[in-house]
């Protein structure tokens, strides 16, 4: 139970359409074949419906590759033998941005979006705004409407690999457990938020665009940008079955989760000055860190000068460390997740 459909997110100054390709599973498929493509034909079909979307950043293709395996699973049959029967809908879209796909970027060039470079600060879009603005807004159409979203990210190959969900939301809380990921983090909004929340335009990411409008939305954020690794793929693959079987499109029981939530983007020691860094040799990421701990040297590579000892400013779990020495002034060296809670109910 699978269609297909090419659909024009923008054009370019020369006319040359940017095109993706959106896939459709299950429920909708099966009472309305190839029309399945159509929003108001997925709105209309039994069950519910999960939007999967994955290289919104075009250096993040696990996510893509994530999709594919998922694809090979659920169509022609197979997802019926191995059990996966559908009682709702999934849209899934692997290449989300296929402008900094081809770029394998994080951002457009400026010639292209000097307003929105960055296409995950632009939802729910704006069919006649920059070009970010109208490729999000044609995805809006299959995300709005969905009643749960899993938006595939990739991290850095230096960051755990976790899942970000909206502070305070329990549906959102119970999606991002159902992908199973060890580590969730809770993102804070509005006035909970700290500073950095508000100068990044953090309001404009999908996640926050959806759960603002009652949707359940997460961001799994696997290991590895710019390459396909096995190990990101797989977890990205069962997470993502787990969370269709927890939103009712797939049947079955969710995976049970045992893990640790932590918050968000608060925790960053970042260097005071560039240089070179040279993380201690004992640090990996998953590790504890106490308050005031030491987590590596900051030096002046000409004259040997320490320009910085980099100390945690709380305690919790180290989530990224700078593997690429070379470093600027206000770069993040360590990123720690101030720990919430753990599945055991201790914190």
């Amino acid at each position: 139970m699978h269609t297909a459909q090419e659909l024009t997110l923008a054009r370019l100054p020369s006319g040359v359409p940017i095109r993706t390709t959106v896939h459709v599973y299950g429920e909708a498929v099966s009472e309305h074949g190839e029309d399945a493509t159509d929003p108001a034909r997925i709105a209309d079909a039994d069950g519910p419906v999960v939007y999967a979307q994955a290289a919104q950043h075009g250096r993040e293709v696990n996510g893509a590759e994530v999709l594919r395996r998922l694809h090979e699973r659920l169509s022609d049959g197979e997802g019926e033998e191995r059990g996966d029967e559908f009682s709702g809908t999934l849209v899934a879209v692997p290449v989300a941005d296929p402008l900094t796909f081809d770029r394998v970027s994080y951002t457009t060039p400026e010639a292209l979006d000097s307003v929105n470079g960055n296409m995950n600060r632009c939802w729910p879009g704006d069919a006649d705004g920059t070009i970010h603005e109208r490729m999000a807004a044609k995805l809006w159409a299959y995300a709005g409407g969905a009643d749960a979203i899993v938006d595939l990210h990739t991290g850095s190959p230096t960051m755990l690999t976790h899942t970000v969900y909206m502070r305070g939301d329990e549906e959102c809380r119970a999606l991002a457990e159902a992908f199973g990921t060890d580590l969730l983090l809770a993102e804070a909004a509005g006035d909970d938020a700290d500073t950095e929340w508000a100068e990044r335009d953090f309001g404009g990411k999908l996640r926050v665009a959806a759960t603002r409008e009652g949707i359940p939305t997460i961001t799994p954020e696997l290991a590895h940008s710019r390459e396909v690794v096995e190990d990101a793929v797989e977890v990205g693959v069962a997470g993502t079955l787990s969370a269709l079987r927890h939103a009712g499109v797939l049947a079955g029981e969710a995976a049970e989760w045992s893990g640790t939530v932590a918050k968000n983007h608060l925790g960053r020691v970042r260097a005071t000055d560039s240089g070179l860094f040279v993380p201690r040799e004992d640090l990996s990421t998953g590790d504890a860190v106490a308050a005031d701990e030491r987590v590596g040297t900051l030096y002046d590579p000409t004259t040997y000068e320490t320009l910085q000892v980099a100390r945690t400013d709380r305690a919790g779990i180290a989530y990224s460390v700078a593997r690429e020495a070379t470093v600027t002034a206000g770069g993040t060296l360590v990123g720690v997740a101030e720990v919430l809670e753990r599945a055991d109910g201790s914190v």
